[in-house]
């Protein structure tokens, strides 16, 4: 597979960015402040609101440039890949942030991550249609089926987490309650472990240098989060499965 814009400036130093951001993350060693762990009500938004605000310019940009590309069910493998990172976040857009049921989002976090979705739809999206060249049989490499298994399969994992959660609470409750089902069974951060999948796979199914950067940044960033996430429930709960992992099934 020739990629004659990775050695572009602008690829390599989003992808750069992407890693270091990622760990920087592990190397502060503190989730971000939101959700369980907000550390203040100041200048918040509503849950919903927020989380839409957050994950629309992922969607907005990728979706733009793959409007641009000629329609095909079964088109150039750049722009099947560009569907599928289109495909996750028109989910968490417009629907995950529609049922989400959260406490108050800091305006600062969402700030930041409006940043980031922003960098990183340009990055996954401009990689992808205007530098990434495959061969014919690129639908047929190892590397494609299996990142795009990976791919489905922590998205049905995530969508299926996420879901476990929300059942958790009745609308306008903001208590916590120990999740269970699914891989909840085993891990904590169940969705956070869906989601790094997801990006795992785009990464193989890529093959490139921008999406293994991203995977790189969610593990570091959900990874973390899902360890004080079971660091929370242990001090919440007493009655908390002791047999249970943060991220890892029987690992970690």
């Amino acid at each position: 597979m020739s990629v004659p814009c990775q050695q572009s400036p602008a690829v390599l130093a989003g992808s750069v960015t992407l890693t270091v951001l990622g760990a920087w993350n592990l190397y502060l060693a503190k989730p971000s402040s939101y959700g369980k762990h907000l550390e203040s009500l100041a200048t918040s938004l509503p849950a919903r609101a927020a989380w839409f605000l957050q994950e629309l310019p992922s969607f907005a940009v990728s979706a733009g440039i793959l409007a641009q590309q000629p329609l095909s069910l079964f088109g150039p493998p750049s722009t099947v890949l560009l569907g599928l990172f289109c495909a996750h976040y028109f989910h968490r857009t417009f629907i995950y942030s529609w049922f989400m049921r959260g406490r108050p989002f800091p305006a600062s976090a969402l700030f930041k991550a409006f940043v980031f979705c922003t960098g990183n739809g340009l990055l996954q999206s401009y990689y992808l249609v205007y530098c990434a060249e495959y061969p014919d049989a690129w639908y047929m490499d190892l590397r494609f089926s299996l990142g795009v298994f990976l791919f489905f399969l922590g998205m049905g994992i995530n969508i299926h987490s996420d879901y476990i959660l929300r059942q958790l609470r009745k609308p306008g409750e903001l208590t916590y309650k120990i999740p269970q089902g699914g891989l909840f069974t085993y891990v904590s951060g169940a969705n956070f472990l869906g989601e790094i999948i997801e990006w795992i796979g785009f990464a193989l199914a890529t093959w490139s240098l921008p999406a293994l950067a991203f995977a790189f940044f969610s593990l570091c960033f959900l990874g973390l989060r899902a360890f004080h996430h079971h660091r929370f429930y242990l001090k919440m709960f007493k009655d908390y499965p002791k047999s249970r992992k943060a991220l890892i099934p029987f690992i970690f």
